[in-house]
């Protein structure tokens, strides 16, 4: 096949201001500089006209626009607005009554993008190669599982299960049928040209032009995340309720013999996994190496391998009582239904004293327990009583102690994990087949 075109959705608002570097056509003009477009009577005010969508082609493949105000880290503690650098097509469009700004570009120098994005440019070479190679697979399978569902008129976005006690929600492709990827954490994180890329970065994509991940002639659907906590997670824990046959649940190290794999779905293993700091690829504190992985913003994240978050009563049922949009009284407990591997959550009750409830999986739990996002949710639950609430039923608690481990929802490749092991000499087809059991790395263009 030939390298394909990705369309990656970059932000809506009522209205949008943006710089033309070099010159663009659109709608038979040749134009440049500054522009402004805004939502009115449901199109696209350009210059005093209306439209129902606008694109905007370079004249020359090095010419690039600028978006001003967009968002990255989307409801993470590091959400913030930037002014953003762009090459490509320039695509605007009416969405439910907002415009939605869309780049179109060539998979490749997306790859440049996102690896520079995801993390600082100046890793080893064997890890960026890594990188490249699973960010290819998973754009390419959901560009092709997009297609797919369109040519068969199917609809594979609901994604969520609810009961009078309980909502079992999963956070995947739903927010995107008008464009192939979004930019933000949600997907891949893509920020255009506006971070330099490094000649390793490019040296790595181009060593692996065209190179994806398959397992028996499929292209992987190769998810990854910061920190596993040392061990990975199933992709069912965490999105649909399939597993992935190349995606296991397995200790982020290799040994001979193997290091054994305990039982973290079992609450006695997970406390005592949780609660120590086992040996494993993505448990360092290297700063050299972290600063290879971790972008400026996301070095204001410590502690992720182990962490702590501590929240009185007060806290804690004003924060689960808004974030589900119920009222849950005072909370007496967060009791693990069901854990994955790795010892993540995929479903947690929550006891009030006006309600009990079930939700899953790990993204809406991590959501419902934080302003923003708990790191992950493998944790396990402390509570403090107060001398007053002796003798009293039910025993409120004073105080909730939640001890976690890792950075993400832990499926596929372990970002920091793969770091180490890209400084420890392992080839990136070494890194690959550690995280994807039994995979090959095949060309398709």
């Amino acid at each position: 096949m030939k390298q394909p075109e990705v369309s990656v959705g970059i932000v809506t608002g009522q209205e949008m201001s943006f710089n033309l570097t070099g010159q663009y056509t659109a709608k038979g003009e040749t134009v440049s500089g500054e522009h402004k477009v805004c939502y009115k009577e449901g199109g696209i005010n350009w210059n005093g006209t209306l439209y129902q969508e606008l694109t905007f082609n370079p004249s020359q493949k090095d010419n690039c626009f600028s978006l001003n105000d967009v968002t990255i880290g989307i409801d993470f503690h590091w959400e913030r607005k930037e002014t953003q650098v762009f090459k490509g097509i320039l695509h605007i469009i009416v969405d439910e009554g907002k415009l939605c700004a869309i780049n179109i570009l060539p998979v490749e120098d997306y790859l440049v993008s996102v690896i520079s994005s995801e993390m600082s440019a100046n890793a080893s070479l064997e890890f960026l190669k890594a990188h490249a190679v699973i960010s290819r697979s998973w754009l390419i399978a959901q560009m092709k599982r997009r297609k797919d569902d369109d040519k068969n008129h199917k609809d594979n976005f609901f994604s969520f299960r609810k009961t009078e006690n309980s909502l079992i929600r999963w956070y995947d492709r739903d927010d995107h049928t008008l464009f192939d990827v979004c930019a933000d954490d949600h997907c891949q994180r893509y920020q255009g040209i506006t971070r330099a890329s490094s000649p390793q970065v490019i040296t790595a994509v181009k060593e692996t032009l065209g190179e994806v991940l398959t397992y028996n002639g499929t292209i992987c659907d190769a998810r990854f995340s910061k920190c596993c906590g040392g061990v990975t997670e199933l992709f069912s824990t965490c999105w649909e309720d399939i597993d992935l046959p190349y995606i296991k649940g397995k200790r982020d190290y290799i040994s001979n013999p193997p290091l054994k794999l305990p039982d973290l779905t079992q609450e006695s293993a997970a406390r005592k996994w949780i609660e120590s700091s086992p040996h494993s690829f993505c448990n360092t504190s290297n700063k050299r190496i972290l600063s290879q992985i971790l972008n400026n913003y996301d070095q204001e994240t410590t502690d992720f391998y182990r962490w702590k978050v501590e929240y009185t009563q007060e806290e804690i049922s004003s924060l689960i009582n808004r974030k589900l949009k119920s009222d849950f009284g005072e909370i007496i407990d967060l009791v693990p239904v069901k854990r994955g591997p790795s010892g993540r959550l995929q479903e947690l009750q929550i006891v009030g004293t006006l309600k009990t409830f079930t939700i899953g999986k790990e993204l809406l739990i991590r959501r419902a327990l934080s302003e923003t996002h708990l790191f992950s949710s493998a944790f396990v639950v402390d509570k403090e009583y107060s001398e007053e609430s002796e003798g009293t039923s039910p025993r409120i608690p004073s105080r909730f102690i939640l001890h976690g481990a890792g950075w993400g929802h832990g499926v596929g490749l372990c970002q920091i994990g793969a770091a180490v092991m890209g400084e420890r000499g392992y080839k990136y087809d070494e890194i690959l087949l550690h995280y994807y059991d039994n995979a090959k790395i095949d060309k398709l263009y």
